[in-house]
């Protein structure tokens, strides 16, 4: 008995090491940022999608930014644009918690700023396609997002949130070969509760309790040991680190 206390202890001060002393340290060297009223936090255009009169070909983006507050040191808010191929304006699709609180659809599309800070943080561009390839895949991204069972379902944690959301498009679309940030928390949230499915790329394997812990092994993502939303593990592809709060770390 006393081996198996032995082992068990060992085990949960490895899982503290890797998950939680990450967060803890990157929380505290985010205190000493000074934060600005949500109400007058930049919302404007960080210039990272081509204006449809500069680039009339098709393309697809995929955003993540840092989250309001406090929360932004553990998790990202991500959405997906669309521009069809001549059209003068972007398709912006995402899931926004309050709308489904107040009894409505959490999934919002509509025209405007593909790309402007989200309440004062920097949009990550995580994905880009133009051209031909674009052209091919905006009407089946439209198909998925059409038939996203959570449309009028959102919980902040451990899914489906945003993340779960733009997530569920990866895996049904593996030609995207998305790769989200660590520290898009409901990303590993399957659709429909599943135990098991493609990782998000699309390409290997994730299995998930619901979110709240799991495992993901892809060409893409790497190794990824999931805890509570929390990510850990290694990008082969990238040579980099996965850490909660830190999210990426590169290697080189």
């Amino acid at each position: 008995m006393k081996r198996v206390a032995r082992i068990i202890l060992v085990a949960f001060a490895g899982l503290l090491v890797l998950f939680v002393l990450p967060q803890m340290l990157s929380f505290a060297a985010s205190l000493s940022d000074s934060g600005a009223d949500w109400q007058t936090a930049r919302r404007d255009t960080s210039g990272q999608s081509p204006a449809p009169n500069n680039y009339r070909g098709a393309i697809v983006q995929v955003f993540a930014a840092r989250t309001w507050g406090w929360r932004g040191n553990f998790a990202t808010h991500s959405w997906i644009v669309t521009k069809e191929k001549g059209a003068d304006s972007y398709i912006r699709s995402e899931v926004i918690g309050w709308r489904a609180y107040r009894g409505g659809n959490a999934l919002v599309q509509r025209r405007g700023s593909p790309d402007n800070y989200w309440f004062g943080n920097p949009p990550e561009l995580v994905l880009e396609l133009r051209g031909s390839a674009a052209e091919a895949v905006i009407p089946k991204i439209e198909k998925v997002i059409d038939n996203y069972p959570h449309k009028s379902d959102y919980r902040l944690w451990p899914g489906p949130n945003s993340n779960s959301f733009i997530a569920h498009i990866g895996r049904q679309l593996p030609e995207l070969k998305l790769d989200l940030p660590p520290t898009a928390i409901g990303k590993d949230f399957i659709v429909g509760g599943a135990f098991s499915d493609t990782a998000v790329s699309g390409q290997g394997i994730q299995l998930s309790l619901g979110g709240l812990a799991g495992f993901t092994l892809s060409p893409v993502e790497g190794v990824e040991l999931h805890l509570l939303g929390l990510t850990v593990g290694v990008d082969v592809d990238d040579i980099a680190l996965k850490l909660p709060g830190f999210g990426r770390v590169p290697l080189h």
